[in-house]
């Protein structure tokens, strides 16, 4: 899976700390392209996630509202425990949604603002 962010190394980093892989490919910006682009890649748990450079970013709106940009896929990440989880994911860095759609899952948002969900 690819997913576009508008500093996809940070993300990768944020990425490999909260599924407790590693950043295994890094690519710098190319001429012209502002400093945080680039491309990354996280190898967690026998999984690849790549990250790259989106230039005209805009981050998903969850829940979806009509007119706004749309979180066309997220992640969802299955957890033992989900209140462990859930702290590790803020000390990653990982934002909290208001609204949460069911008991046995928390939906947060990730640094670049990706929606992503813990489940049981």
């Amino acid at each position: 899976m690819t997913i576009g962010a508008p500093a996809p190394r940070e993300l990768a980093a944020f990425y490999a700390t909260l599924l407790g892989g590693e950043v295994t490919a890094s690519e710098p910006a190319r001429p012209g392209e502002p400093e945080q682009a680039g491309w990354a890649q996280v190898r967690a748990g026998g999984r690849t996630l790549n990250f790259e450079y989106e230039r005209c970013w805009s981050a998903p709106v969850w829940p979806a509202r009509p007119g706004q940009q749309l979180a066309s896929q997220h992640l969802d990440l299955y957890v033992a425990d989900l209140a462990a989880a859930s702290a590790w994911a803020l000390e990653c860095g990982a934002r909290l949604a208001e609204e949460q759609p069911q008991e046995d899952v928390r939906v947060f948002f990730d640094p670049a603002g990706h929606p992503f969900c813990l489940f049981t």
